[in-house]
């Protein structure tokens, strides 16, 4: 994978993107195109609901627009449930979005892990991790990982499973899974310490040290505001509530000192295009600095 700049983009479609008429996603590349962003994260959240046409006409359009495309699988899954019905429902939810992505050209399929019940968290880890072979299995038989990247997501209540420990350890399963890194998760169940660059930045090297440099300079990171409390997350936020962290100023000079070249996708709630336009400015003046210093 070669790439010289981070890709901005956003998840689903945004308040904006509707009140400018747009009622389809197939509008989406081109109305991000015309912000200059360049990712889009197709959101099939509550099920997999797309024809096989829908998905090569929205490849189509990506590949014209050069916006690089992923997929936010449905919220059901959970890989560590003793239901097995469940768990078998979770390996269709994930092999029906590998289609669906291979389908589109996607190159990532985002999922939440699950969560751990009346089990204790080394139980639902050892469950997730068995199940999560098993569906990396299926998926090779079918020929659906082929440049294709299953990443479990960092989440931000105590409640699940998604520490970023445990993301990392569901990666080292294999090298077709990869981290999907939300920093305003990751912020809220930590109580809001992701308060320097500094913390930002031992994060991503704990990340080059389990996985290796490539796992880090091409991350997909989920970015926004958020706001919450004693039990994490509570809501996504944007960048017009003012007081909500994470703060993307102490992240981008990371990125832009290190070389890193991530796919962020912002999640802020109904401005998450114009919040990635911000970020995507903020990253640019930082890098421009950078280039007047040396």
């Amino acid at each position: 994978m070669v790439r010289r700049n981070p890709l901005f983009g956003c998840g689903g479609n945004s308040d904006g993107f509707y009140a400018a008429g747009h009622k389809s996603s197939l509008d989406a590349c081109e109305y991000l195109y015309g912000l200059g962003l360049s990712a889009y994260e197709y959101e099939c959240t509550h099920g997999v609901r797309v024809s096989a046409a829908f998905c090569a006409s929205l490849g189509k359009l990506a590949r014209d627009f050069a916006i690089s495309l992923s997929i936010h699988a449905p919220y059901y899954i959970n890989l560590a449930s003793e239901d097995e019905a469940i768990r078998q429902k979770s390996v269709i939810h994930i092999l029906k979005t590998l289609r669906a992505a291979g389908q589109m050209g996607a190159e990532r399929v985002v999922f939440h892990p699950g969560t751990p019940g009346e089990q204790n968290r080394e139980q639902a880890m050892a469950r997730a991790e068995d199940l999560l072979e098993e569906i990396v299995r299926q998926a090779r038989r079918e020929g659906l990982l082929n440049g294709v990247q299953l990443c479990p997501e960092t989440m931000g209540k105590p409640g699940q499973l998604g520490t970023l420990g445990e993301v990392l350890r569901l990666c080292e399963i294999a090298d077709c899974v990869r981290p999907a890194v939300d920093f305003a998760h990751i912020h809220a169940l930590t109580g809001g310490r992701l308060n320097s660059s500094r913390a930002f930045e031992r994060l991503l090297l704990k990340i080059e040290r389990r996985l290796g440099e490539d796992a880090v300079r091409f991350l997909h990171i989920h970015f926004s505001p958020i706001e919450y409390g004693r039990q994490g997350e509570i809501r996504h936020r944007s960048l017009l509530d003012k007081g909500f962290g994470p703060d993307f100023e102490l992240l981008a000079p990371v990125l832009a000192e290190n070389g890193f070249t991530p796919t962020i996708i912002c999640e802020s709630a109904g401005r998450q295009d114009e919040d990635a336009v911000i970020y995507k400015s903020i990253y640019d003046s930082m890098q421009n600095n950078l280039l007047q210093k040396n």
